[in-house]
């Protein structure tokens, strides 16, 4: 394109369907692994600051990282408005550990993640992402499967928060999005409880898997209610889903929620307030449709698949 100048050398190219392709400017590798469960890189990138890469596919990077753990992680504890004890399943990251520390309710919390390679390297190099929250005394961090955990455990939770990466073909997390997942959480939530999933993009090539997954943990959980937020380096709008035996709002009234977190919470939220709650759960006409109309769920025996492995490829060229 005439008069652009291309900066990058090195890209790695993120495939978001079979026709289209996010590519992603990295001027520095920091770490780099393969591990017995996924391609790991830890990456410098020209505008978005650091980014952890699972199997070519982008989890999140320092510049645009609040816009996908925020949401994830308030709307389910201001919905129970007092949780005490937090499981994370993933959060390789500790953003996600990160956001729920800033409660002063909490105070346990257990981080369960399959490879320590990836929570190791985030550890190092991530430190604008989780700011100390793996130093926190309220917080562990287990090593191990997430489902195995769940079999074996005899403790209890206020909320569960699932921030697992895509169950991308060949990747580690399939089971995680599963009603048989969702049974199991549900099995360890106190009376009160909520549990929220990341669920992937919802612009329209990914919106089937979003409405598949809301019709699944509708036949585990009597409220369930999805919300979105934009970020940027997703290349789409990204989804959650809440699920609880409580009734969980559409509309909550954003001077209540406003109130509830200047008492429970301590720290910086950048782009969450009641306002912006209540804005994420009025779904667009489309979304709300795609949800109605699903009928199939999610099991063991017939898993999501999220498209694609991205690649790093390096060009000759910096100029266009």
């Amino acid at each position: 394109m005439a008069g652009s100048h291309v900066k990058a050398d090195l890209w790695v190219n993120e495939y978001m369907t079979p026709w289209d392709i996010y590519s992603h400017g990295i001027t520095k590798v920091l770490a780099t692994a393969s591990t017995p469960f996924q391609e790991m890189q830890i990456v410098e990138t020209g505008v978005y600051g650091r980014a952890l890469v699972l199997d070519g596919k982008w989890q999140s990077c320092t510049g645009d990282e609040f816009l996908y753990h925020e949401p994830l992680v308030h709307p389910a504890m201001i919905a129970h408005r007092a949780p005490k004890d937090v499981l994370i399943l993933g959060g390789g990251e500790g953003a996600t550990s990160r956001e729920v520390l800033k409660w002063s309710c909490v105070e346990n919390v257990t981080m369960i993640d399959i490879d320590g390679e990836v929570v190791a390297a985030c550890r190092e190099h991530l430190s604008e992402m989780h700011q100390g929250a793996f130093s926190d005394p309220r917080h562990e961090v287990l090593i191990e499967d997430g489902m195995k955990f769940l079999d074996e455990t005899d403790q209890s939770w206020d909320v569960v928060i699932s921030d697992l990466s895509d169950p991308i073909e060949d990747g580690p997390s399939f089971q995680f999005f599963t009603r048989e997942y969702f049974e199991k959480v549900k099995g360890l939530l106190r009376e009160n409880g909520v549990f929220v999933v990341q669920s992937g993009p919802v612009s329209p090539p990914g919106i089937e898997m979003h409405a598949k997954l809301h019709r699944t943990m509708s036949a585990v959980f009597p409220s369930v209610r999805s919300h979105s937020s934009h970020v940027p380096t997703y290349c789409a709008p990204w989804s959650y889903i809440l699920g609880s035996d409580i009734d969980l709002p559409t509309r909550p009234e954003p001077d209540e929620v406003d109130q509830l977190l200047r008492q429970k919470v301590s720290g910086e939220l950048r782009m969450f307030d009641g306002t912006t709650l209540l804005g994420m759960l009025q779904l667009p006409a489309h979304v709300r449709r795609a949800i109605e109309a699903e009928t199939e769920i999610y099991t063991l025996t017939s898993p999501p698949k999220f498209f694609g492995k991205g690649v790093a490829k390096e060009v000759e060229t910096t100029a266009t």
